[in-house]
């Protein structure tokens, strides 16, 4: 009786009824959940959600003094103990529960925004006595290159980039001495000929599924695993896991591919999942003929739920599962009648997951042919297998299928690669859900997958973030295990070091004030050479006109300064930048509401005179665009968060996220400039030319601001 209210009580913590038993077996650890759970009852009453119970489970297993239980029991029923990270992380002297990895990560990104990057001094390796392995000799520079006027993508050095938990990566063939990989009888036959096949290459690859357009997070992975290969002159497959028919679009395939490319990787091969729909099925079918697998008749809601009820057909003849099988191929079944399921459990509890399910929507590659599709689950490993990878690098919440990734190949004596997850890159202040983007789109939010303000690749392009930078952010949070979040304005530091020097300089105006020079030194305008890299003007000038009529910005004029204001006021001359000319207020005229209009100035030789106490940018003879200036597109760090938005997150949407300046002025230097060209408008920020652009009308995305000066007023 006693041993029926402890599985109780255990499967009341979340525990599958199969893991709840195979606890009751170990004495001590049953006897030391059960008093856990007890005390946790006091505080939180019967009912003890999931986490918690895992979190008890997971004290208890570990704990190896009992006298500190309570203790630690107390801080778990009051949430001061939420993570397994607190709980498993030993104590330090001054931070109890910190995580080392994540305050090493934060005082790094902290530095680094003071900072700047690191020059290749910083990164120069330190002589060590021990002789250091091949791969971290293979250093990469951490500057930008130009090549005939085009910035060429590269990487920080690979070895800043795979810091951490990836040197400790298996060499190839090595797969056994990986902690927690399973072994069989036939393992160092298959290892060998594994070797043979690849010639001890290192292989990765990215399998985005094709449904979808690739956010910041994807940048990371597409980093690792591209990085990983080319940081050990191995090879990175693309492969589409296009095993979903309902959801995949062809536009998909092309967007991602395109970004890819876009941040500077080739892949060694561009491979889908439906290359090898025969040779899965067939293996589908020798897993049947093994015992390892068997059709099943439940529907998918019955299959839902923490622990849902084993199937009655999991038992049922080799030779029966083998026809019913093929009748699921042949159409003989409705959607959701009939699944191939495989015979294990993973870490999470989840029994027997799905193999095989009917599906009768068309395939994009494989028109009618198949009607009933492989899962996630079932396909992943095998195709891993059948291209021989031999890191396959994944998000942490694809660490519950790792056993099925193991017993999959081993039940089938296939080649069997490593799987090794790491923690998702997420970004503060932004949504990355296909659904809920989806749902902006809908709501008129936003307008499109692009839409600058998202943090979807082809938005980030849209707006001028660089790759290079892109893939410096990547590089410099690094990979760990611990899922990381990451404030936006490291991500602009980044876009802003690769800016600086790469994008020419310009002006523009965005509130114009016409401003007429009476005493213009010239019967006609001058051409100003301009530099467009004041900090090396071996990089060439551009060439503007400077005229009687110039515009300002309608703030750098005060008709009533307030205290410590420097620019243009009664008494107060300013300089013009790169004309030699300051210019000192003689008239203001106004219009009949009262505002003024224009302003009438002299002017003088910068060298003839005293200094002004500032230089303002203008523009003469100018181009009207269209400027668009952006915010963040949420007020909360995280919109998602229930606790932050109780009205999510469609609730929080920033009004001011986009402002349109319609009638902005820029010098003409930027006539000839196409989408995607970028620039530095003098005092503004960066922008980016917008596809939306056509002949005789420039429209500029605002990428970033400039760094904030201050001293400036």
């Amino acid at each position: 009786m006693a041993a029926l209210d402890s599985l109780s009580l255990f499967t009341g913590l979340g525990l599958s009824e199969h893991k709840a038993r195979e606890t009751l077996k170990n004495t001590a650890l049953s006897a030391q959940l059960r008093e856990a759970a007890t005390q946790a009852q006091q505080t939180l009453g019967c009912t003890i959600d999931k986490a918690t119970g895992t979190l008890l489970y997971g004290l208890a297993s570990r704990l190896r003094d009992p006298r500190r239980l309570s203790f630690l029991v107390s801080y778990i029923a009051n949430r001061k103990i939420h993570t397994e990270t607190q709980l498993s992380g030993e104590a330090r002297a001054a931070l109890k529960w910190a995580d080392g990895k994540m305050i090493k990560h934060e005082v790094d990104m902290q530095v680094l925004h003071l900072l700047g990057p690191k020059t290749e001094t910083d990164l120069e390796k330190k002589p060590k006595v021990a002789k250091a392995r091949p791969e971290e000799t293979a250093r990469r520079t951490a500057k930008d290159v130009v090549e005939n006027g085009e910035a060429v993508v590269q990487t920080l050095s690979l070895m800043e980039q795979l810091r951490g938990e990836a040197l400790k990566f298996h060499k190839p063939g090595e797969n056994y001495k990986t902690p927690g990989y399973v072994t069989t009888p036939h393992t160092v036959d298959l290892l060998k000929q594994h070797l043979e096949i690849t010639g001890g290459q290192v292989r990765t690859r990215f399998p985005p599924e094709p449904n979808g357009i690739l956010h910041i997070g994807h940048a990371k992975a597409i980093n690792f695993n591209f990085g990983y290969a080319k940081a050990n002159n191995g090879i990175c497959f693309l492969r589409f896991d296009d095993t979903n028919p309902e959801k995949e679009e062809a536009k998909f395939f092309t967007a991602i591919c395109d970004m890819v490319a876009w941040l500077g990787y080739t892949p060694y091969k561009v491979t889908y999942a439906s290359n090898y729909f025969d040779q899965l099925y067939a293996w589908a079918e020798e897993l049947i003929r093994r015992g390892q697998a068997y059709v099943c008749h439940q529907r998918g809601e019955e299959l839902k739920g923490h622990n849902p009820l084993p199937s009655p057909w999991r038992d049922r003849p080799t030779e029966e599962s083998l026809l019913l099988f093929e009748a699921m191929r042949k159409g003989k079944f409705a959607e959701g009648e009939a699944t191939l399921r495989m015979k294990l459990v993973m870490e999470d509890g989840k029994m027997d997951p799905v193999a095989y399910r009917v599906k009768y929507t068309p395939h994009h590659r494989t028109g009618d042919t198949w009607c009933i599709y492989p899962t996630y689950d079932y396909t992943h490993c095998l195709c891993d297998s059948i291209e021989h990878i031999t890191h396959s690098l994944c998000t942490k919440e694809f660490q519950a299928r790792r056993s099925s990734y193991f017993w999959l190949c081993n039940a089938l004596d296939v080649y069997c690669p490593v799987q090794w997850e790491y923690g998702r890159l997420n970004l503060h202040y932004a949504v990355v859900s296909k659904r809920k983007i989806l749902q902006l789109v809908a709501a008129g939010a936003v307008r499109d997958w692009d839409d600058p303000r998202l943090f979807t690749l082809t938005a980030l392009r849209r707006r001028g973030f660089p790759p290079e930078a892109i893939n410096n952010f990547c590089a410099r949070v690094g990979v760990t295990v611990a899922q990381t979040t990451m404030e936006p304005h490291l991500l602009e530091a980044c876009v802003r070091d690769v800016l600086n020097d790469t994008a020419p300089r310009a002006m523009a105006v965005l509130e114009p004030l016409q401003v007429v020079i009476t005493n213009f030194p010239a019967a006609k305008s001058l051409d100003i050479q301009v530099p467009s890299f004041p900090a090396d003007e071996t990089k060439g000038f551009h060439q503007i006109p400077f005229g009687p009529i110039v515009f300002i910005e309608r703030t750098d004029f005060r008709e009533e300064p307030e205290p410590g204001y420097k620019r243009l006021a009664w008494g107060q001359p300013v300089g013009l930048r790169h004309t030699g000319y300051i210019i000192e207020l003689q008239h203001v005229v106004k219009g009949p509401s009262g505002c003024v209009e224009r302003l009438e100035v002299t002017c003088r030789r910068a060298d003839a005179g005293e200094k002004p106490k500032a230089f303002i940018h203008w523009v003469s003879q100018p181009l009207t665009c269209e400027i668009r200036l952006y915010e963040r597109l949420f007020q909360h760090k995280n919109p998602e968060d229930p606790a932050e938005v109780p009205g999510g997150f469609l609730s929080d949407l920033n009004p001011a996220s986009l402002q349109v300046v319609e009638a902005a002025l820029v010098d003409c230097s930027v006539a000839l400039a196409k989408p995607f060209d970028k620039f530095q408008f003098e005092r503004l920020g960066y922008f980016s030319v917008d596809p939306d652009s056509r002949q005789g009308q420039l429209v500029f995305n605002r990428t970033v601001t400039l760094k904030e000066d201050p001293g400036k007023v």
